[in-house]
């Protein structure tokens, strides 16, 4: 049976029981800035284990570990480089989870046998408390069945883990609602997945930073994820997902000819629109999810949208966003939702 306590007004509640039942081996999903985690004992291969079994999460897509002190990545990580340091010093706590190659400590159940290992510190007082009371690095992916979108609320957790898990501990609503970004320093500093933690930031606290090209389009056919949320489908609702691309009139013109045929046909459809797009669509079925001029609006509301329509509708249709700044991850994560199908 889940467990259930509530943090969103006193945040460290259910963290002492939460470190427990981690220390003991069991399931706790938590809430960060990020999006829910559910987390076991990083350093216990076993309880790791049962994360995978709870998502229905295939092997080989590696889990990146929390901590609540930045030094504690000197026994995760072989050696600590210089750039790990200026970042961390920048941006940790946060929404950045930084690759390097992992010391012998670290369980290849929470890396899929790679040999680097993801960490970040999150800006979360009760994921924080809960990481100090268990005493140990948490391992966390996202809280939700894998492959649906990631849970930006403890409802969301309880939708899809009720009942799998030892403990849900409900903080609110997520800030950002949308992962880490994910960056390696395992050679030329890269990122794999974008986030609230900008490429154009992260240059300017670094130098120059290459993105991956799995972020905007599959990974090839035997490549290896080094990261989270690269290999698979992810962010998916049961609905079929299309994104239109172009300025905002051009795109808004694609969703309106699209939906039109979609609904004479007899589908149930609805477009996620923005503040400044909604009046092209007139009376047709749509709700704003953001504004476009700050995209991170869009990505706080993104997976709680997917999620209430992922049964409400047969089709959504979606607008896309220039692919820089914060409109870089929420592409990363539109695309993926919708198996990179895009209306021509």
């Amino acid at each position: 049976m889940t467990q259930y306590a509530n943090a969103t007004t006193q945040k460290e509640n259910g963290t002492v029981l939460g470190g427990k039942l981690i220390r003991e081996g069991g399931l706790v999903a938590f809430p960060t800035e990020t999006v829910y985690g559910l987390g076991a004992n990083g350093l216990d291969g076993e309880a790791v284990r049962r994360i995978f079994e709870a998502k229905g999460r295939p092997g080989d897509n590696p889990l990146i570990l929390h901590v609540a002190k930045k030094n504690y990545v000197k026994r995760l990580w072989a050696h600590v480089p210089e750039s790990a340091r200026v970042l961390m010093d920048t941006f940790w706590p946060g929404p950045l989870t930084i690759v390097f190659n992992k010391s012998s400590l670290v369980p290849d159940e929470v890396t899929a046998g790679l040999p680097t290992v993801a960490i970040r510190m999150p800006d979360h007082k009760t994921a924080l408390a809960l990481i100090r009371e268990a005493g140990v690095p948490i391992a966390a992916p996202s809280a939700n069945t894998s492959g649906r979108p990631s849970p930006t609320s403890a409802q969301h957790v309880r939708e899809d883990m009720d009942g799998k898990i030892d403990l849900i501990i409900d903080g609110g609503p997520c800030r950002y609602g949308l992962e880490s970004t994910v960056l390696t320093l395992a050679g030329e500093p890269t990122i794999l997945r974008p986030g609230a933690v900008t490429r154009e930031m992260l240059e300017a606290a670094w130098g120059a930073i290459r993105l991956a090209p799995s972020i905007l389009a599959p990974m090839k056919a035997g490549e290896t994820a080094a990261s989270p949320g690269m290999k698979y489908r992810h962010y998916a609702p049961e609905c079929e997902v299309l994104v239109a691309r172009g300025d905002p009139r051009a795109a808004s013109g694609k969703i309106c000819r699209a939906y039109d045929r979609r609904v004479l046909s007899g589908e149930n459809a609805v477009i996620f629109a923005t503040t400044q797009t909604q009046p092209f669509y007139r009376d047709r079925r749509c709700v704003i999810i953001g504004d476009r001029a700050e995209p991170a609006t869009l990505c706080a509301n993104l997976f709680a949208r997917l999620r209430e329509y992922s049964d409400a509708a047969d089709v959504v249709f979606a607008e896309a966003l220039p692919e820089e700044g914060m409109g870089l991850a929420y592409m990363n994560r539109l695309l993926r939702a919708a198996g990179f199908r895009t209306i021509d």
